[in-house]
């Protein structure tokens, strides 16, 4: 049987040079009384973009540190709370979209209702059209990234416009588009090749490929916008292939890349964006019996080499090109922690790591011994 899930998202708005005049409209959209979650860097985009058009704004909480810590998410809530806030501005990348969902969710729990999210996304790894979110645990004695899926929590109304994304460190932007990709082909994990996931998938990689390929080395995106290396039509591509990567989060389950970037990240503290670049395509080649011909729709076979090759190593060869990390080893990341990180994927993702196939727990080894 074939099922497509819908999120009750409200709105999408999309082009250049729309940021001010939807923010300036808020209320049409049932946003009242908003505060504004974001982070110090992005201060400046904030008050020349958003606090400017904001009618009825209660301020903004910037305390958010990467992973989405309970204790943070516990303080932003607080925020809310105080203030009266009815509603949240998300501006920033996918911690700052899932501290959002997060306090949206237990405001819920504590009071009986959501507090509608507006997504301002200045990263592209998607986060805003999805109802999933991760808070780390922080209270035991080795931390944990819990993932959560609560559809209230899905931003009522997503703003795609370049001037969000123009001004991100070039290494957090590229490697967020990396977990775009992530997005589109773990996203083929439980759908077939006729779902509607896969079909805007295939478009959204092509896309973001086609885009990443010839994006200028080292130099920064404002300087290479500057110097017309990149347009702002080339960033509104990538947004749009982010949009595609990951139009129907609630049909898709993702998979052992995405898990083990879960650990890595929320236990170890890699950035979250760039796991996917080190682990994407390792997992391909190593789940491809797993996926099939479902990894057709994005790269035909050559010669001896499968779609699952063609396609990995046409992610790694972007990963290289951007100068991105692609290995454990890049990090203050002891090799002997491997042991600790399959145990807990074996622990809390057991049908991720079955993904391996036969022996799957002896390959999860080497496969991660591969990517330190």
């Amino acid at each position: 049987m074939n099922e497509l899930k819908c999120l009750p998202q409200d709105t999408v708005r999309w082009g250049e040079h729309i940021l001010s005049k939807t923010t300036a409209n808020l209320g049409e959209f049932g946003i009242n009384r908003p505060i504004t979650f974001t982070v110090e860097p992005l201060l400046p985009l904030y008050r020349s973009h958003v606090e400017p058009n904001m009618a009825g704004s209660v301020g903004a909480f910037l305390n958010l540190p990467p992973h989405v810590p309970d204790f943070a998410v516990r303080a932003a809530l607080d925020a809310c709370v105080s203030s009266d806030a009815q509603s949240i501005i998300a501006l920033g990348g996918g911690s700052v979209l899932d501290a959002a969902k997060a306090v949206s969710h237990f405001y819920h729990l504590e009071y009986g209702r959501y507090l509608p999210i507006v997504a301002l996304p200045t990263t592209l790894s998607g986060s805003e059209f999805s109802h999933y979110f991760g808070i780390t645990e922080t209270d035991k004695p080795q931390k944990f990234k819990r993932s959560y899926a609560v559809k209230g929590t899905t931003p009522r109304l997503v703003v795609i416009d370049p001037v969000l994304i123009g001004g991100t460190p070039r290494q957090l932007l590229l490697s967020s588009a990396i977990k775009g990709l992530d997005h589109a082909i773990e996203g083929m994990r439980k759908v077939g090749t006729d779902h509607p996931h896969s079909i805007l998938a295939a478009s959204g990689v092509q896309r973001f490929l086609s885009v990443l390929e010839r994006w200028p080395q080292e130099i920064e995106t404002a300087a290479a916008l500057e110097a017309r290396k990149i347009t702002s039509a080339d960033l509104l591509q990538l947004q749009l292939g982010a949009w595609q990567c990951y139009f129907y989060p609630a049909s898709v389950i993702y998979g052992l890349s995405h898990r083990i970037g879960h650990i890595l990240g929320g236990t170890y503290g890699l950035p979250h964006s760039v796991t996917s670049c080190i682990t994407l395509a390792p997992v391909i080649r190593q789940c491809a019996s797993y996926y099939g011909s479902k990894l057709d729709i994005f790269a035909r076979a050559q010669g001896d080499c499968s779609a699952a090759d063609v396609l990995a190593s046409r992610i790694d060869l972007v990963v290289k090109s951007l100068g991105l990390p692609n290995r454990i080893s890049e990090f203050d990341f002891k090799k002997e922690e491997l042991a600790q990180v399959a145990s807990l994927l074996t622990a809390n993702y057991p049908n991720e790591v079955a993904d391996l196939g036969d022996g799957a727990p002896g390959k999860l080894v080497a496969l991660l011994e591969s990517i330190w």
